[in-house]
């Protein structure tokens, strides 16, 4: 009997994931444990097993493409097998993107489905007698945004008008091309024109050097670059975002971390870093500013009852936030190795999304990167974030040289006001100049 496979959900705030591999192509031989096929979350690196055995009938998916969770990816079961009624039970298989894998058992609706998708129209067809163009305003509006291949578009209102239903089912089958072929189109300039115009517009003998002179590359966002484009254009968008800075005398907290490194390795305690000894410090300030240790949303104020420290990390895949829980209770050991090994999972893309979910509070560091100052940017729904900046030299008033970190803190004026905001970067550098005392308490 044919089984079907669907896309995991790794989590509850995951909605779609990535296909990167397929360990298995149609008609391969599959056993119950091999590995079907690798996908991405935002976060995190999967590998998704064979639960039977069987054969690859089919597949919905290629590599590359997005699915969305519990959606069907593949069909597993004996050769031969009739599977038209699974395929005809998946709205997939009509929507399967240009160049998947093929099916060991083709549908039947195949070819219908493609001639409605197909591009149906040339530019000419949607202009008038006169050559003007035919479109409604909210249609040409959507496609400058999207950059739609206009090609694709079949205009389906009255007199060969395009209309912005028109757009869309071109954007839902994948014909997207720049906003700049969308302005060219608009001006009733063809591809294959504008080819010609820049060729006879071209110098007879032009330079070979003149052609690279603007090359570029053109990459794709990546799918979890395009979450955190998402997130970031959300908050800056949707919230009142201030930043305060502040600096401490970074003296003792120097001090101690030179004696973890000299002295701390028989209990377990030199690899501490100045970073985790500042999650820690967070840790135990946050629960006296509920408003800060909190998250905004749909208007409500949701106060966490501990606190969940995010630590960004930078990875090859993008920026990440894995959470220290609890960070109140836990010691200045337990907090890094928390850390550590969030960090390290999250580079390595072994988080679970839920390891990267329910923070209240995040702290990003950019101090080793010699950066004195910055504007960090909140992570939403969360009410604010902690820059943590390098150490510059500066002269008490009796003329000594001392360390100075700087402090960046950025909250959600909709939530938090500035006097209790400069309360708790007050309060966090008042614990971070006498380090050693706040272990005590």
């Amino acid at each position: 009997m044919a089984n079907l496979v669907i896309m995991p959900r790794q989590g509850q705030s995951v909605e779609s994931c990535i296909i990167t591999a397929w360990q298995k192509k149609v008609g391969d031989a599959v056993k119950e444990g091999d590995i079907l096929f690798s996908y991405e979350t935002d976060k995190s690196a999967f590998d998704e097993p064979a639960q039977t055995s069987g054969v690859l009938l089919h597949t919905f998916a290629a590599e590359g493409d997005v699915v969305d969770c519990l959606a069907p990816v593949c069909i597993i079961g004996n050769e031969g097998e009739d599977i038209s009624a699974l395929l005809a039970g998946t709205s997939a298989n009509a929507e399967k993107p240009a160049g998947a894998p093929a099916s060991g058992e083709p549908a039947k609706a195949a070819p219908a489905e493609e001639k409605e998708v197909a591009p149906a129209a040339a530019p000419e067809a949607t202009a008038s007698e006169g050559g003007r163009l035919f479109i409604s305003p909210r249609a040409k509006n959507l496609a400058l945004r999207t950059g739609v291949d206009m090609t694709a578009v079949t205009p389906t209102g009255p007199h060969g008008r395009i209309i912005e239903r028109d757009v869309n089912a071109a954007l839902d089958a994948g014909k997207v091309g720049t906003t700049a072929a969308v302005e060219d189109f608009l001006r009733g300039i063809v591809p294959e024109k504008r080819e010609e115009e820049a060729v006879s517009a071209a110098p007879a003998a032009a330079p070979a050097a003149a052609a690279d002179t603007y090359a570029y590359e053109e990459i794709p966002m990546s799918n979890v670059r395009r979450v955190i484009a998402k997130s970031m254009h959300a908050s800056l968008s949707e919230m009142a975002q201030l930043t305060l800075n502040a600096a401490f005398d970074a003296t003792r907290l120097l001090a101690y971390r030179k004696l973890l490194k000299e002295k701390g390795e028989e209990m377990g305690l030199s690899k501490v870093t100045i970073n985790d000894m500042i999650l820690f410090a967070v840790g135990r300030i946050l629960p006296k500013f509920p408003d800060i240790n909190a998250n905004l949303v749909d208007g409500k104020l949701r106060r966490f009852a501990h606190a969940n420290v995010g630590c960004a990390v930078d990875t090859d895949r993008g920026l990440l936030v894995p959470v220290v829980t609890c960070a109140e209770k836990k010691t200045l050991a337990e907090v890094s190795a928390d850390a550590k090994r969030l960090a390290a999972g999250a580079r390595e893309g072994r988080l679970s999304p839920d390891e990267m979910s329910g923070g209240s509070f995040t702290v990003t560091n950019l101090g080793s990167l010699g950066v004195e100052s910055f504007t960090p940017v909140i992570n939403p729904p969360q009410t604010a974030i902690l820059g943590v900046c390098c150490t510059v030299n500066r002269l008490r008033a009796d003329g000594t040289v001392y360390p100075a970190m700087g402090l960046s803190l950025t909250f959600d004026h909709r939530a938090v006001d500035g006097a209790p905001a400069a309360k708790f970067l007050k309060e966090l550098a008042t614990a971070l100049e006498s380090f050693d005392l706040l272990l005590a308490k």
